[in-house]
Formats: structure tokens, sequence, C-alpha cells
């Protein structure tokens, strides 16, 4: 982060059972923001609430108040020692956009894969969204795998 975030230079924490009406607000603004559906805060509150009270998924805000949020799933994987993380969410309030608030909350959660003795963190993208994608391959993360070309897909089926 630079000294002229918005968040103060704060890091990026972990959210706690506290937390959960604020974390639920935020991820029902960034739904709203993108026209894509959401359960509303309430429903989102109730399921967070689950939620933190475990380790799979960890919540991590920036700024006070939050302005940020990262929302990461653990998982087992044949194919790696440690968990398998994925990113399900990553959002910065417009208005604070372009203060590396976003920056901070990947590195935070880059680091606390490593921590837990992760090995892969993996984040899904919608095509259009050019912007998140300029974003995360900045940061390192691409959609090929070595020595390959073609870009993997992400397929999915709700039950």
């Amino acid at each position: 982060m630079t000294s002229d975030d918005s968040a103060g230079g704060q890091r990026p924490r972990r959210a706690t059972l506290d937390d959960a009406a604020v974390v639920a607000q935020l991820l029902h603004d960034f739904n709203t923001e993108f026209s894509t559906p959401t359960p509303g805060t309430q429903e989102l509150e109730s399921r967070l609430t689950q939620l933190l009270a475990g380790d799979d998924v960890v919540v991590l805000l920036t700024g006070e108040p939050a302005s940020g949020v990262a929302v990461l799933s653990f998982r087992p994987n044949v194919w790696y020692r440690g968990p398998v993380a994925i990113l399900d969410e990553l959002y910065v309030r417009p208005e604070l956009r372009g203060h590396r608030l976003g920056s901070a909350l990947l590195d935070a959660a880059l680091d606390l894969v490593r921590r837990r003795g992760g090995a892969l963190l993996e984040i899904n993208v919608d095509g259009e969204d050019t912007d998140a994608r300029r974003f995360y391959e900045a940061h390192g993360f691409t959609n090929t795998e070595p020595n390959q070309t073609d870009p993997m897909l992400y397929y999915y089926r709700e039950l």
C-alpha cells in the first residue's frame, strides 16, 4: 500500500463473526454494482455467520470503515500437499479504486495461502471483465497452463 491509500496504510485484517453484517453489505454492493443476482444482506449475513465460525472460508477486510473485501475458500487437493485456495470474491468500493486497496487485499490473500502451506490460488474471472483480467495478470496470474497457449475454461452447473 502507498501513503495515499484511503485505508490509512492499514494492512488488511481477517474478518471476525462481528464483521458478518459489514461483509454481507460489501458483497451485496459488489453484486448490485455489476447487476449480478444477490440473495440480499440478511441471507448473506446468515451464511457468513456460519462460514466465519469455521476455518475453510476466510474473509479479509481493508479500510476503516471497511471499504474492500476478499473472500477465500480453502480445500484439500490431490495435486498439492497443502490446501488449494480460491479467491471467491475481491471487491473495493468504486470511489476508493486506484488506491491499491485491491492489491493490498490480493497480497494479503497470497500471504495467507502461503502461511497455510498452500501452493495454488485460483481465481475465476468473467471473460468480458477486462479490468479484472488486467489486474490479475499484472499480479502474475495466468489463464494458460505451462507450455500451453489455449486459455483454461471454467465450467459449472448449479444443482
